[in-house]
């Protein structure tokens, strides 16, 4: 679905608040209509109607916060880079069609000549979607970040501020994050389970439950294909993780 169909199938969330004044002006070019900020329809997230701040995240919400994080990562090292930008196009692309994508990439750079406040938007972000949606927003920022070859200290230090201000527990920020640290860490297996080398062989099989059911893509079905994708691959990294240490432990 493009980014377009997204919004046009609604905002909630995202029209107001600090994400509301990063896309206002480009809601109001795609559209040909007054931005809500300049219009003055909403004032600091809540609609003059008078209905609350809280309210459900709709796809186009989580479409928009996705490409906003980016941003958000993309300028981690006060350097953006031509390379940088062309290595997020295929994932704009699988998860908005070639149509959206443009559109996405047109957002996305106009966010990068803005000025955000990464810890304002992740804190938006955690008033209003779910817990599982938001573990995988930031799984999404680890996959992106290393897909122009590794992920980079600049960039860790700000997904992990992103994930402090979304509100996700530091074991399960460990979690994600040892899924791309195979080659550097021996112990990268038992911290995708957040558990330690001396758990025992029942604890093993209590955590690999556990977290199988944290993961599960069904928690996030509707969020959107770049939510899903991630929850998928994240499942089977957790199932990858298991396997490798019943095998190391020579467990049937």
């Amino acid at each position: 679905m493009s980014l377009g169909k997204w919004i046009l199938g609604g905002l909630g969330f995202a029209v107001g608040g600090p994400i509301g004044a990063l896309i206002g002006v480009f809601i109001a070019s795609l559209f040909e209509i007054k931005s809500p900020i300049e219009s003055g329809e909403y004032r600091q997230g809540i609609p003059h109607s008078g209905r609350s701040a809280r309210t459900r995240a709709t796809q186009g919400d989580i479409g928009v916060s996705i490409i906003v994080l980016l941003a958000c990562v993309i300028k981690a090292d006060g350097k953006i880079l031509k390379s940088e930008i062309s290595s997020v196009k295929p994932f704009l692309v699988r998860n908005f069609g070639e149509e959206g994508a443009k559109q996405a990439l047109q957002l996305l750079r106009q966010l990068l000549e803005q000025e955000i406040d990464p810890i304002a938007v992740s804190q938006q972000i955690r008033l209003h979607v779910n817990y599982s949606v938001r573990l995988e927003l930031v799984h999404l920022l680890l996959e992106v970040a290393k897909s122009d070859g590794e992920v980079v200290e600049s960039e860790c230090q700000v997904i992990e501020t992103i994930a402090i201000n979304m509100g996700i527990a530091n074991a399960d920020y460990q979690s994600l994050l040892s899924l791309y640290r195979k080659h550097t860490d021996a112990n990268w297996a038992y911290t995708a389970l957040e558990i330690e080398p001396t758990a025992t062989d029942e604890e093993v099989k209590k955590a690999y439950r556990r977290m199988a059911m944290k993961y599960h893509p069904d928690k996030v079905a509707n969020a959107g294909e770049a939510v899903r994708q991630q929850a998928t691959d994240k499942f089977r990294a957790i199932n990858e993780a298991y396997e490798y240490i019943k095998q190391s432990r020579g467990l049937a």
